[in-house]
């Protein structure tokens, strides 16, 4: 198959070496400027597009309960995987992954792995059974230039967001794991040490020539490159220089002195946005409460669940119809407390639940006179009062 990577002409390369040696490149920036980065977040935990300039990766974190290795029973796995798409490019092609695809996974998960960024041991669930183990796959949306250091922002943005479900060891041997979903338990956030940033440097003519974050018209016509991986503390994880033309050693100390002022502002953008998507979460899980609102004093704050019909037949009884239903069966009786009959026991045909209430509900209604509290004390019409006098409270 034909290669479909952009060749420059003659034209174009002499163009680009000569605005170098000026300290100009042809987007306009400094030889050690990054170009506009972009960090946006998807709806998932763990979900992460970046853009650096018009190179564009989506990172997305997942994880499974698997079997460690036998040589680290106490440490979960770290993986990555990456997956060029012909769209992003014209010469990545389909199927099995190429040497860039290949150099890209090796350089990210190098300098997650062997600097100990991730806690591997706070991924043992049972020690030599159950492990998390972590999978990050970058997906390439459009290559612009520069995939290592946009894929190595968007792996570590998608890893600071990524939470994995909590489990619990239990049964009679205590090697059983019970994962509780999202809704029982929160997820649990990944324990990371610090942030470790990769910077490409690009060089050009003997090696005298270097910018940092190259395009895609300049990642064709520079000599050799470098990948240096430092975390915000100046430490160096790790360094790759894949082949191409020589580089002094005073250089490559210069390239690390750089590479440690950007990584520094680079961590700090990261750190920066997903804060805000961490407040952004915890306000969308905030359960918010209505506001009260002030009744009318004639209502009461009482809430019936009672048959009405029955109710408004129970009133038009007469008091001999009355007395014949509290001589019913006394397996079916409820004890109702009135301010006009006292404690009565009164055996309806159907129950009523008081459901809730405040405790210092008052029963008087405001049109309740004393006439007629001295009416309702009279022997024979004691319990039709009462009853009337129950059925004015629930309308």
């Amino acid at each position: 198959m034909m290669d479909q990577r952009w060749r420059p002409t003659v034209n174009e390369r002499e163009f680009i070496e000569q605005a170098l040696q000026s300290d100009l490149r042809v987007d306009g920036r400094r030889p050690f400027d990054f170009r506009k980065l972009k960090i946006a977040f998807g709806r998932e935990d763990g979900s992460a597009e970046v853009e650096l300039g018009e190179t564009r990766v989506m990172g997305y974190v997942t994880a499974q309960l698997l079997p460690p290795f036998k040589d680290r029973p106490n440490e979960g796995t770290l993986a990555i995987f990456t997956e060029f798409s012909p769209m992003a490019d014209p010469a990545f092609e389909p199927g099995r992954p190429g040497e860039a695809a290949i150099e890209l996974g090796r350089v990210i998960d190098r300098g997650l792995r062997e600097s100990r960024a991730v806690d591997m041991e706070s991924l043992c669930v049972v020690a030599g059974k159950h492990v998390w183990s972590v999978r990050v796959d970058l997906h390439i949306l459009d290559n612009g230039g520069n995939l290592i250091d946009a894929a190595n922002i968007a792996a570590l943005a998608a890893l600071c967001t990524f939470r994995r479900p909590e489990c619990t060891v239990g049964g009679d041997d205590g090697q059983q794991v019970t994962v509780h979903e999202p809704e029982v338990r929160d997820p649990l956030p990944l324990t990371i040490h610090h942030l470790p940033i990769a910077v490409t440097f690009a060089y050009f003519g003997d090696g005298n020539i270097m910018v940092i974050d190259p395009t895609y018209k300049e990642e064709a016509v520079m000599g050799g490159r470098m990948t240096a991986t430092i975390n915000s503390n100046g430490d160096v994880c790790s360094i790759q220089k894949a082949g191409g033309e020589g580089v002094m050693s005073s250089v490559i100390m210069q390239c690390l002195r750089i590479a440690s002022v950007k990584a520094a502002d680079i961590t700090s953008k990261i750190k920066n946005k997903v804060e805000d998507y961490t407040t952004a979460k915890a306000l969308q899980k905030v359960k918010r409460t209505p506001v009260l609102v002030a009744q009318n004093n004639d209502t009461p704050d009482v809430t019936v669940e009672s048959n009405h019909e029955e109710l408004e037949s129970e009133t038009l009884k007469t008091p001999n119809d009355a007395q014949d239903i509290s001589k019913g069966d006394d397996d079916h009786c409820i004890k109702r407390i009135s301010p006009l009959t006292g404690d009565r026991t009164v055996k309806p045909k159907q129950t009523s639940m008081f459901l809730g209430g405040p405790s210092n509900w008052d029963p008087y209604s405001k049109g309740v006179s004393l006439s007629f509290l001295r009416i309702s004390q009279l022997p024979g019409t004691v319990i039709v009062f009462a009853c009337y006098y129950y059925i004015c409270l629930v309308a």
